[in-house]
């Protein structure tokens, strides 16, 4: 019978984001993301009958940074989970029996983006907000479904938080069963 995941249990799930377009300072590129995350069960207190709290233990996603700024070209983004030691706060919630239907939302901040070029010093950058996907699905874990993201995800400097380097303006990603 189809229902929630139990509880402690840790489920990873492969990704592949095709064409994400991401502006890095005033340029925009589209890049394929490759990767995935880990997440760890966990109770809901808001809800514990018909939802779970999913911790995210694991994420790792790359791309080749591919660009032909005066013949230029090379270098890679990597997008890692950068603390573990955070209130979870994604939820998948059961939300029909039969057929089995689940909203599920996955908070992936706080994050890092470090943007590697072939000639010089990598440039590590900070999640300013939330980075967050959502998804209807019909099985928990996904096998190839589509998470969107909520909204854009801008990224700083941590030496200057308010001056936004790099955002992903989309990122449609698929999960699971890759």
């Amino acid at each position: 019978m189809p229902g929630l995941p139990p509880i402690g249990a840790e489920i990873p799930c492969s990704a592949l984001a095709i064409n994400t377009p991401l502006q890095i300072r005033n340029k925009l590129v589209s890049v394929d993301f490759r990767g995935g995350w880990k997440h760890r069960v966990d109770v809901n207190p808001d809800d514990p009958i018909n939802s779970v709290r999913l911790r995210l233990v694991g994420l790792r996603l790359t791309a080749e940074l591919l660009y032909d700024d005066e013949g230029a070209q090379g270098g890679s983004i990597t997008i890692e989970q950068s603390d573990v030691d955070f209130d979870p706060a994604s939820v998948l919630r059961l939300t029909q029996q039969f057929p089995p239907k689940y909203e599920c939302t996955l908070v992936m901040s706080p994050c890092t983006m470090t943007i590697d070029p072939p000639d010089g010093e990598p440039l590590v950058l900070s999640t300013k907000d939330t980075f967050t996907l959502i998804s209807q699905l019909t099985q928990y874990p996904p096998r190839g479904d589509l998470f969107q993201l909520q909204k854009p995800v801008d990224f700083v400097d941590p030496d200057k938080p308010d001056t936004v380097v790099a955002t992903i303006q989309k990122f449609p990603v698929k999960s699971g069963g890759l």
